[in-house]
């Protein structure tokens, strides 16, 4: 398991099966010139405090298949103290992107959008942000799960129970998680995750620029994070493989896991900090472009 730095941001990844050894031969009758293989890359594991509890094991016998939790992403930015919400908060979009693809990413950035705005207290936007994720929902073949929790959103926005709130966003991303394993799609429950933490990583580094302090700054040294998110990319099935956003998303965490490798104990300066928020700000244009 990759060693876990400091605290952030947005629950695993898929198991891969284990490579066949049948036309191995027995190690005792291998020639003892011959070299041995070298290992396999073990596959990415998710950090263990952004893991959810295990929900797809009880439900379905499934315990190959979880994804980090966006819950618990955006549970690290307590740490960040009061978030300049008026300078963070986006357009609810009003449709639906084409690519299957990228309404998983659209709707990870949504379910971040529904924790900023619980976390900040403000209900203006949650009601167009609670339509939005019932919508996408829909697109994933998931909107019979997610309808209860699209309408506790709706009501709870309005008696202002932040906790009900935050449950009812984490056990959406649950939800539409496990019809993707029903539906064998579980590749679009990593991107849902993904888009989550991408708008995690965008929240957190504009706040930590609000103004640049250390302490803010350390909340994004999560390099494990974008390693398992790059790596996820990297092993992605090849007809999402190639699309042009998933390629830039796979080029810019890369970016992002590099600004991200800062010697343990040290935080990241002011320009690094500016950097990562900018890539993070291309990112969502990739994921949820603005619409008149």
């Amino acid at each position: 398991m990759r060693p876990i730095t400091l605290s952030l941001i947005l629950a695993a990844s898929l198991t891969r099966p284990a490579l066949a050894q049948n036309d191995a031969p027995p190690a005792a009758e291998k020639p003892a010139e011959t070299a041995e293989a070298p290992a396999a890359e073990a596959d990415p594991e998710v950090p263990e405090d952004l893991l959810e509890d295990p929900h797809l094991k009880e439900e379905f016998g499934v315990n190959e298949f979880t994804t980090p939790s966006i819950r618990k992403i955006f549970g690290s930015l307590d740490k960040l103290g009061a978030l300049p919400y008026d300078k963070l908060r986006r357009e609810t979009p009003k449709g639906t992107p084409g690519d299957r693809s990228l309404v998983s990413l659209s709707l990870g950035v949504l379910i971040g959008d529904g924790f900023l705005s619980a976390q900040s207290e403000k209900v203006d936007d949650l009601e167009n942000i609670g339509r939005a994720v019932l919508r996408h929902a829909k697109v994933l073949a998931a909107g019979a799960r997610v309808t209860e929790h699209a309408k506790s959103i709706l009501e709870n926005s309005a008696l202002g129970d932040w906790k009900t709130l935050r449950e009812d966003l984490a056990s959406t991303q649950k939800d539409v998680e496990a019809e993707m394993v029903l539906l064998r799609d579980m590749e679009m429950a990593h991107l849902i995750s993904m888009g989550g933490w991408v708008r995690g990583l965008e929240i957190a580094s504009t706040a930590a620029l609000e103004p640049y302090l250390p302490e803010r700054a350390s909340v994004l040294a999560r390099k494990d994070l974008a390693e398992y998110f790059s790596a996820t990319l990297a092993d992605i099935d090849p007809s999402l493989k190639n699309l042009p956003h998933i390629q830039a998303l796979h080029k810019t965490i890369d970016e992002i896991r590099e600004l991200l490798d800062v010697p343990e104990g040290k935080s990241m300066d002011e320009a690094q900090v500016r950097k990562i928020n900018e890539k993070a700000i291309a990112l969502i244009k990739v994921i949820s472009p603005a619409k008149p």
